[in-house]
């Protein structure tokens, strides 16, 4: 039996992550922050049997504390949202890098052989796009002007339209908010420390995650858990630009497993594996799905035809490299899991703060 750190361990993707990992015969121990904003009274939440480490991951004297006889560490504690990091800009590059650096450097010397990442598919800002004759087209932007005057999508520099296509991990990166960027860092930092002190290291990059037990008094969170949040408060869910976006939803049990599986699979080592389902959704038919699932289906989208800084248009995960490297198949569709969602949603406590999200981005000019 192998002892596994979990920071962040207590957050969303961090419970299950650490269920999974005692169903498989590990021993855990917790690193977490409890912030507020994310957990509210999450501290019930520990299993049994499960060490807690209530600390900052940048603490250094915690962190060598939890590293203390420890065989492999998951790395989840971070600050997490895209609009928010655009303008609490300190609080995610202190939390998501700063974090990483003192982790990693607690790290040296221990003999502990082996890390996995939680990264993002934000690092890879638009996916990939087809133009008219076929080629794939690895990097594009949209234009403010663009933005601003509604056309949404991506175009070739010709005015065709580029067609969205499944993105793997050898698209090159574009950063396209601060907390695109604190993931890059930790990435690489891990990957970078990894090389050097002899430690497997691998970095899951992870799509848009869902399932029971997010934080829906969270704007920052998920988009389900917001759309979660607006419904059973008698709100429509709100939706930036015209809803057709399309994103990759991965339930949070396959993210479990695939972390489980990358301590595990040695060919692992030294790879940023793309974690999602392969399949692609409109935001807007998202959000209507839950509605339906939650019963309120006359709740129905508020399309607000404006944008957020740092938002993409399109990406969704090509998932080859997860099958063949990790063993990793998605067992939980989107479509068939969203009354179990809906019927967790309705037994909890959600407080709506969507509008307070989207006056927060409008005061700092976020929203376009």
């Amino acid at each position: 039996m192998k002892q596994i750190l979990v920071t962040g361990g207590c957050g969303f993707i961090g419970r299950y992550v650490t269920k999974e990992l005692l169903e498989q015969g590990y021993r855990v121990r917790i690193l977490d922050s409890f912030i507020d904003q994310v957990h509210g009274d999450a501290a019930a939440a520990v299993p049994a049997g499960v060490e807690l480490i209530r600390s900052d991951i940048r603490d250094k004297a915690a962190v060598g504390e939890a590293l203390r006889e420890v065989d492999g560490v998951i790395h989840l504690a971070a600050e997490v949202g895209v609009g928010q990091s655009m303008y609490e800009i300190a609080r995610y590059v202190g939390g998501n890098d700063l974090g990483t650096a003192v982790l990693l450097e607690a790290m040296i010397g221990t003999g502990i052989k082996r890390i996995v990442v939680a990264s993002s598919m934000s690092v890879y800002g638009e996916g990939l796009y087809q133009n008219k004759d076929g080629a794939v087209q690895a990097s594009g932007r949209r234009r403010g002007a663009d933005i601003k005057a509604g056309r949404w999508n991506l175009e070739a520099p010709d005015g065709t339209p580029l067609v969205p296509i499944a993105t793997d991990e050898q698209k090159p990166v574009d950063l396209a908010s601060i907390y695109a960027l604190t993931k890059y860092v930790q990435e690489r930092a891990v990957l970078i420390f990894g090389e050097a002190y002899g430690v497997d290291a691998v970095a899951l990059r992870l799509f848009n995650v869902f399932g029971p037990g997010q934080a829906l008094s969270n704007p920052y969170t998920g988009v389900l858990a917001n759309f979660a949040s607006r419904l059973i408060n008698g709100e429509k869910p709100m939706i930036f630009e015209d809803g057709q976006q399309r994103r990759d939803f991965v339930h949070v049990r396959d993210v479990a497993r695939a972390f489980r599986l990358a301590l595990e699979q040695r060919s692992a080592a030294g790879h940023v594996i793309n974690v999602g389902s392969g399949n692609a959704y409109a935001i807007a038919d998202v959000a209507s799905m839950l509605a339906n699932a939650m019963g309120v289906p006359h709740l129905t989208p508020d399309i607000m035809g404006k944008a957020r800084s740092g938002d993409i248009r399109n990406c969704f995960a090509d998932i080859s490299k997860a099958r063949e490297l990790l063993g990793f198949e998605p067992q939980f569709r989107l479509e068939e899991s969203l009354d179990e969602l809906a019927g967790w949603v309705q037994q909890a406590r959600a407080v709506d703060r969507g509008a307070e999200m989207k006056r927060q981005l409008e005061e700092r000019g976020l929203v376009s």
